[in-house]
């Protein structure tokens, strides 16, 4: 039975940036993939160009039942240093937005990095993990054999994206050893909506607009667009996260405006005509045949403006539910982390295990945010063993 200092379950982000900075420590490395090829979901992430990190992450970025946990890895390891790394393999980059960092070419410049910098590592893909036992050391049973190591790292992720190859074996794992797991749900992911709205939107699917999207105290401001099951975007993607089913979002059309300007005109114009500066015409159909009485800007009194101003800023949609899994770039929830030490990511139950990456109950926003946190938690434990 072949020995190893860490083995290191999951070939994706987190496992092989794991790998990168275990060998870095001089130790020997198994890395165990399931699937055919490693980085799989890099390499399909930001449309092919994987958004890899971003300019301004920060613990305010993250969700989780402990929000303090993500705060030490991602200070100890932070996106410029991995910006850094990028830059060393001289991969080109742009930003888009809102600090969001895109490969120039593709997203498998990202993994060919990380097999570079892994090399040494050794690698096993199509290998089936059966079992993880500890007496003395772990003794991993795969379809590959039996291998044996002091530490073993579950970087195997969250349930998102199944036809990837998504399981819920890290928190099978996480369950074998006793430790708990905080409920798990789909997150940044399109919105479902109910019958009656779904009847009153479905002419827009493909239409896409800005808007502030709210759900108590959090809003997000970004495009949202129609789809034929109800709500996706980036705005949506983020409220996601936020929101569990049968909640209600609130919709602001007019972020930075309102119709405070209409009121006492003296137009003849059709207020349809006028909501062109604003919207697209099949927009302001759907708006004139469910929301709003439209007319010349002249006949409409302060009641009636200030009720169209309500209507086009607040906005009030049910949301029945969401895409699921399929359609989720990320999983919500996972190994809690009041069970793990949130300096090395270890369990405080079980010496020498560890999570890391969407495995765990941290969930970044839409934007680079959960690459950084693969990266940061990957140091974090890696540094450790």
């Amino acid at each position: 039975m072949n020995s190893y200092d860490v083995i290191i379950i999951g070939a994706g982000a987190a496992g092989l940036f794991a790998a990168v900075i275990a060998l870095q420590k001089g130790k020997s490395v198994l890395v165990l993939e399931h699937s055919e090829k490693p980085g799989k979901k890099i390499l399909i992430s930001g449309g092919g160009r994987c958004n890899f990190t971003n300019l301004y992450a920060s613990p305010e970025n993250y969700i989780s039942q402990n929000p303090h946990f993500c705060k030490s890895a991602l200070a100890r390891y932070t996106q410029h240093d991995f910006i850094e790394l990028v830059e060393k393999h001289k991969i080109a980059y742009h930003e888009k937005k809102l600090g969001q960092l895109f490969c120039d070419g593709s997203s498998k410049q990202i993994v060919d990095m990380l097999m570079k910098e892994s090399n040494g590592a050794e690698l096993k893909i199509n290998c089936k993990v059966n079992s993880v036992e500890k007496e003395n050391s772990f003794v991993v049973k795969t379809s590959l054999g039996k291998f044996e190591s002091g530490s073993v790292i579950i970087a195997s992720g969250g349930l998102s994206i199944p036809k990837m190859g998504a399981t819920a074996f890290g928190y099978k794992i996480a369950k074998q050893f006793g430790i708990n797991i905080v409920e798990t749900k789909p997150a940044l992911v399109p919105l479902l909506l109910g019958k009656d709205d779904l009847k009153t939107f479905k002419e827009l699917s493909g239409i896409s607009t800005d808007a502030i999207i709210s759900t108590g105290k959090i809003s997000f401001r970004e495009n949202i667009l129609f789809t034929h099951k109800g709500l996706s975007g980036p705005a949506i993607l983020q409220i996601s996260s936020y929101i569990s089913n049968s909640d209600r979002i609130n919709i602001d059309l007019l972020p930075e405006n309102n119709l405070d300007e209409i009121k006492n005109s003296k137009e003849k114009q059709e207020l349809k005509t006028y909501l062109k500066k604003y919207f697209s015409e099949r927009f302001i159909q759907v708006l004139a045949e469910n929301y709003i009485n439209s007319k010349p800007l002249y006949q409409y009194n302060e009641k009636e403006v200030n009720k169209i101003n309500s209507t086009l800023k607040n906005l009030m949609l049910n949301i029945p539910g969401n895409e699921g899994y399929e359609k989720a770039e990320v999983t919500a929830g996972g190994v809690d982390t009041d069970e793990l030490s949130s300096k090395t990511m270890m369990s405080k139950k079980v010496e020498g295990l560890f999570f890391i990456g969407e495995v765990t109950d941290v969930t970044g926003w839409l934007g680079g945010y959960n690459f950084q946190w693969a990266w940061s938690s990957a140091h974090a434990a890696a540094s450790s063993i």
